[in-house]
């Protein structure tokens, strides 16, 4: 046994290479570093120096980083034109991915614009049915295709929001916004469900984000942007450096 270990063990580190992890950085906007207001590493998928797949590449020196995550990504982005990011050599992947499948974000624009009650109930009834089966081939295709023994880390999605109210819910009510996060647990809930059922290692941003949601004195998520509504309810440069890098780094040091 312990001579079967010690094989692995090498597998692993061959793997990895003498100059750190290669790093595959997969999903949507969650992880692209859309909330940031900076995207000078790709504007039209709006990459930013501030998300947290480029912090932990400039804190972990030699680390080798495909990063693809894009804005508005669905799993059907993944498996397409970002799974090809993850190759035999890969020995870490991250990701944050389900949100748009549901249409999270129009659902609260919707809340801004008018009532959604009814459609956050629907969407959190049909998690399973929308997001079960594509969840399942995103973390299957991505295991077959990365190295032996690499880390796949699934990142969840926080609460939006808190108890207050301020600017930054304008439009959207009590009952609207508890109803908001009720979905974000039952996303948290499904994702976790399937990431385990897949192997693969699921860390939920609910409990870092807490205390940090938006109208609250630390906010970790930007509230409502008129002036640039892309910016609204996304991981500010706190939510990327004190939210979500934490969460990769507990896994792999």
């Amino acid at each position: 046994m312990l001579l079967v270990l010690a094989a692995f063990g090498a597998l692993a580190a061959a793997a990895r290479g003498a100059t750190g992890e290669s790093y595959a950085a997969l999903g949507d906007s969650y992880s692209s570093g859309v909330g940031t207001a900076s995207y000078t590493l790709d504007s039209a998928c709006k990459r930013s120096v501030y998300a947290y797949p480029y912090l932990y590449a400039q804190t972990h020196p030699g680390t080798s980083l495909a990063f693809v995550a894009c804005s508005g990504a669905k799993t059907s982005d993944v498996l397409g034109p970002q799974i090809q990011a993850v190759t035999s050599t890969t020995t870490l992947v991250t990701m944050t991915i389900g949100g748009n499948d549901i249409c999270f974000a129009s659902l609260i624009y919707q809340c801004t614009l008018g009532e959604c009650s009814a459609a956050l109930d629907r969407t959190r009834a049909s998690l399973e049915t929308t997001l079960g089966a594509a969840l399942d081939q995103v973390y299957s295709t991505v295991k077959s295709r990365a190295a032996f023994a690499a880390k796949i880390i699934v990142l969840g999605y926080p609460r939006v929001f808190s108890g207050a109210s301020c600017f930054g819910t304008f439009g959207i009510s009590s009952t609207e916004r508890t109803k908001a996060n009720a979905l974000s647990d039952a996303l948290d809930q499904t994702i976790a469900a399937h990431a385990g059922a897949g192997g693969v290692t699921y860390k939920s941003a609910i409990g870092s984000f807490t205390g940090h949601a938006v109208c609250s004195s630390s906010p970790w998520l930007n509230g409502l942007n008129f002036f640039n509504t892309g910016e609204s309810y996304h991981p500010n440069r706190s939510g990327n450096s004190s939210g979500y890098l934490p969460l990769v780094t507990a896994v792999t040091g």
